[in-house]
């Protein structure tokens, strides 16, 4: 797996948005922030663009992602926000250049499906943390530090309380994961990351409960269980019920399928679509330890 440099200062990040629209306002605090930090910023064409609820055509997505990855300056890309419109473009841009100057690709979201992709088949580690949005937030928070931090090249050990439906154990091996509906949607295609003795962790946000069980299901049938290490669960915010009860909480749906394997488990981690959203290495090395007391997660990349 290839690890791509860390930044220093005056290096240059590019802003892009290769999936929903975002008004160039909304990205305000973002270009300051990092500037305050030291770094460059350039923004791309889709940033602030509209195509109806993308930030531009196909071919526009596609064009402005290719520029910030050619360009030789750049030497990340953050993306602005998700939404949908990766799978739309992703088998039409090339990734190639990233091998001869590999950069850090940054985002969460629909991104996870970028972040699959990359770490398959071009074998490139990737970002997964806030985006140019959760800036508005605030910015001197844990989170957002966490994303300096980590373009800075400090290893993150983050700890967490425990969670009653924790399963302890311990486990060490390449991180992969992100939002649950673009995991499942990667199933079959060559984007399906190969989790095998991987930590995998995963998060959503505004699904039915019934649609995630469905979600969940559909790992299990495809042998994801099977094969992984461990399984961070991340924040499943705003789930909704149907008419008639689901009649399980979300959690309880997790546990109900993870109780058929016996890998160690860490619930309501810091990650997914809340401001609780720490930066996380897709691809990189990490030690998972959850004991009775907390749960630790440390980078362990050389």
């Amino acid at each position: 797996m290839i690890i791509p440099p860390y930044l220093k200062k005056n290096d240059t990040i590019g802003i892009v948005c290769p999936s929903g629209f975002m008004p160039v306002d909304k990205a305000q605090t973002c270009i300051a922030t990092l500037q305050q930090w030291g770094f460059r910023v350039k923004t791309g064409k889709t940033l602030g663009h509209q195509f109806h609820y993308f930030s531009g055509t196909d071919e526009e997505r596609i064009g402005d992602m290719q520029s910030m990855i050619d360009d030789p300056e750049v030497k990340a890309i953050l993306c602005g926000r998700g939404g949908y419109g990766l799978s739309r473009i992703i088998d039409r841009i090339d990734f190639g250049p990233l091998k001869k100057n590999p950069k850090w690709i940054i985002g969460y979201s629909d991104v996870t499906l970028l972040h699959c992709h990359l770490n398959k088949k071009i074998k490139i580690a990737s970002m997964h943390a806030p985006m140019a949005g959760a800036f508005n937030d605030g910015v001197d928070n844990m989170y957002i530090q966490s994303l300096k931090n980590a373009l800075l090249g400090k290893k993150s050990a983050y700890k967490t309380l425990p969670h009653e439906l924790n399963r302890i154990g311990k486990a060490e091996g390449q991180l992969t994961g992100g939002n649950l509906s673009l995991l499942v949607n990667s199933i079959g295609s060559v984007s399906e990351p190969d989790v095998k003795n991987k930590i995998l962790f995963i998060e959503e946000v505004g699904e039915y409960i019934y649609a995630a069980d469905r979600m969940l299901q559909q790992l299990k049938r495809a042998g994801w269980f099977d094969r992984i290490k461990a399984l961070i669960i991340g924040s499943f915010s705003e789930m909704k019920d149907t008419a008639i009860p689901f009649g399980k909480t979300i959690y309880e749906v997790v546990k109900d399928i993870t109780g058929l394997y016996d890998f160690p488990v860490a619930f309501d981690f810091p990650v997914g679509h809340t401001p609780e959203n720490v930066a996380l290495k897709c691809g990189a090395d990490y030690r998972l330890s959850i004991g009775k007391k907390s749960v630790g997660l440390k980078d362990m990349t050389e």
